[in-house]
């Protein structure tokens, strides 16, 4: 009997027991399975951190790779450019070497060394006293001694044309014409019978349209005794004489060294700019071999043969027109954004003025650009175009004698 009433107790402990151990395992697991989550949410997110750096990683490495493959392609092309100089200078090394061999199995004796230079001498002072006789033939002949003291006003006669262009009066005597070029290229001019009829609204008699053998190029054009000098477009440095009164080409010329770049900077389309003052008709024109520099060149009028050439130190950059005053050359200066216009820079064949020693010169105050400035001799005036407005300006003078200034 015993027996038997402690089988049944004896099972209801062990059930006892073993509900203890499932309850006791059931904890457990809940908390590794919460440790678990806990420890994946915390390996996910250092993956997600991960994923994140190695894509910023990527892009940098990306964008340095990208950086150096520039790196690489300028060395490239550096290195083509460097050894293209060097291949020059042995070339040049080399022919040094040979004229050196030559000239050492060439060398003249003392004697020749010495008969050439006193030959070199004399060349020199034939020359030296060459270009005195030319300036004092020119200053002699036309007796000019006038030189710019100032601008003192400014007339705005008319808004006609393009942007750029170019007008002024023939300045030879008698004659009141008026003439007309609009935008930087064309083959044909407009003629005016005086300055009145061309400021009117309805010109009377009506304008004359001149129809030229060869189109024109830039606005540095000039009438002078009825005979129009220009240069002809899509030639470097070839100037056309033209009669205006029945359109036919008199004569040309090539103007050496000229038209390699623009004469002024702030005027891009003019490579050669003619000119007419006291003294008679010139061609401005920039040389790079000079520094990019004006030079100046007096031509004769009947054939266009050149009498004489001056290279100036007046500089093309920022400059945008320039005038003649017997034989003085005058260069305009401004900004490419446009502004109150200055003589900086002036240079006088005779030599009695200097560029160093004079004021600069101020235009009355009018913020613009000029495309084209012309000097009329007998007038005193300057005829320019000031974005499509024709305007002239009153120049004082005075005279210039060093004799007197002394």
């Amino acid at each position: 009997m015993m027996l038997g009433r402690g089988v049944p107790v004896l099972l209801l402990s062990l059930y006892m027991t073993v509900g203890s151990v499932q309850s006791q395992g059931s904890s457990q697991d809940a908390f590794i399975i919460q440790y678990l989550e806990r420890r994946l949410s915390q390996m996910e997110e250092r993956l997600n951190l991960c994923e994140q750096k190695t894509v910023s990683v990527t892009q940098k490495t990306y964008d340095l790779s990208s950086e150096i493959r520039g790196y690489l392609s300028t060395l490239s092309v550096l290195r083509s450019e460097v050894k293209s100089q060097v291949d020059s200078v042995a070339v040049r090394v080399d022919r040094v070497e040979r004229e050196l061999e030559y000239l050492e199995n060439k060398i003249p004796s003392q004697t020749d060394i010495e008969m050439e230079e006193a030959l070199l001498e004399q060349q020199l002072k034939a020359a030296e006293l060459d270009q005195l006789k030319k300036k004092a033939t020119i200053r002699v002949e036309h007796d000019c001694n006038t030189a710019l003291n100032q601008i003192k006003s400014l007339k705005i006669v008319k808004k006609t044309g393009d942007t750029y262009g170019s007008w002024f009066k023939d300045p030879s005597e008698g004659s009141a014409k008026v003439y007309l070029f609009s935008g930087i290229r064309n083959d044909t001019l407009l003629e005016y019978v005086s300055l009145h009829s061309f400021a009117e609204r309805t010109t009377t008699p009506p304008v004359r349209v001149v129809q030229l053998p060869s189109s024109w190029q830039g606005t540095g054009h000039v009438v002078y005794n009825g005979f129009l000098y220009y240069h002809k477009a899509d030639t470097p440095n070839q100037i056309l004489k033209v009669d205006v009164l029945n359109g036919t080409v008199v004569d040309s010329t090539l103007l050496p060294g000229a038209g390699r770049l623009p004469v002024y900077s702030l005027n891009p389309n003019t490579y050669l700019d003619l000119a007419v003052d006291e003294l008679g008709l010139w061609v401005i024109h920039a040389d790079p071999e000079y520094a990019g520099n004006l030079v100046i060149t007096k031509l004769d009028k009947v054939s266009l043969a050149v009498e004489y050439t001056w290279d100036t130190q007046c500089r093309s950059r920022d400059a945008e027109g320039a005038f003649l005053i017997c034989g003085t050359l005058y260069v305009v200066y401004n900004t490419r954004y446009g502004g109150r216009s200055t003589i900086q820079c002036l240079y006088d064949i005779h030599d009695t003025i200097h560029s160093g020693e004079s004021p600069v010169i101020f235009f009355p105050k009018r913020y613009t650009s000029h495309s084209s400035i012309y000097y009329h001799p007998r007038d005193k005036q300057l005829y320019t175009w000031d974005d499509g407005y024709q305007t002239i300006y009153k120049v004082e003078t005075r005279i210039n004698d060093p004799l007197i200034e002394e």
